[in-house]
């Protein structure tokens, strides 16, 4: 069952990304959104996704959260506060990175090459603190998605060839505007992260939280910078994107670098007290 839903979910999501890079690619440039067929095959997609994750995440001792599994749930995170953001905003391009990174988190989830440490026990209030983790590092990717949108924009532009794809991207200046509003919405949760998961931690050593901890500050603090700069100084353009894009390696070396060298390296996992 496991593997019908997997194939089936893989198959939407490569599907969607199809009609993500029709759109973007038309001859002559699409006009307008594919709001409705990107939902009719996403939607569908993120719905099988969120079964399978269910059936390998929660089990009868509590959440399994492997390497493989977190990154699927959090791939599936990201689909859907995309899918959540197109009913404000016209973000439909970065569908093109977004669900086929879904589709390989997926495929890698069915191979049962994990690791898991073990289970969180339901009703832990580490839950929370996973929670917001989560949607703090779907919105800060979908964000470090967005800068290279606006990078490959910015470049076309600075070098005056504005056709070809360009023509089916929102403005230059709507791209910085949202560009930093998932920045300081992802902050905020990322924040609520921080804050939720200091109260789990009695020894960072002994729990093996010190790297994870570490970078995950350090990664709030570039944000922090990215988000000050931009207020004080009308940060924007190259310097935006090159600090956007530092913040989320910070963050990912935070949640996978130290995940993986802790549970495939070295055999060990993290405790949560």
């Amino acid at each position: 069952m496991q593997i019908i839903l997997g194939l089936v979910s893989i198959l939407l999501y490569l599907a969607a990304t199809f009609i993500v890079g029709r759109h973007l690619f038309a001859t002559p440039p699409a006009v307008g959104g594919s709001h409705t067929a990107l939902a009719a095959t996403a939607l569908p997609a993120l719905l099988l996704h969120g079964i399978l994750l269910y059936q390998l995440v929660a089990t009868a001792a509590g959440l399994d959260l492997g390497v493989l599994s977190v990154a699927s749930l959090i791939a599936w995170a990201i689909v859907a506060l995309l899918l959540v953001a197109l009913l404000v905003r016209p973000i439909e391009d970065l569908g093109i990175f977004v669900l086929p990174l879904a589709a390989i988190t997926v495929a890698l989830s069915l191979t049962g090459w994990d690791d898991a440490p073990p289970p969180i026990p339901y009703g832990s209030g580490m839950q929370v603190h996973i929670a917001t983790s989560v949607l703090a590092y779907g919105l800060l990717s979908i964000a470090a998605f967005q800068s290279l949108v606006l990078a490959f924009q910015e470049r076309r532009l600075r070098h005056k060839r504005p056709g070809g794809v360009l023509r089916a991207l929102p403005p230059l200046q709507s791209q910085e505007t949202l560009l930093f509003q998932l920045v300081g919405l992802g902050f905020v949760l990322l924040s609520l992260s921080l804050a939720t998961g200091f109260m789990f931690v009695d020894d960072m050593l002994t729990q093996h939280l010190a790297h994870k901890t570490i970078l995950s500050v350090i990664a709030w603090l570039v944000f922090a910078v990215l988000l000050w700069g931009r207020w004080r100084y009308g940060w924007r353009g190259r310097t935006a994107i090159r600090w956007s894009l530092a913040g989320f390696v910070m963050l990912a070396l935070a949640y996978f670098g130290s995940k993986f060298v802790l549970e495939i390296l070295l055999g060990s996992n993290w405790t949560p007290t």
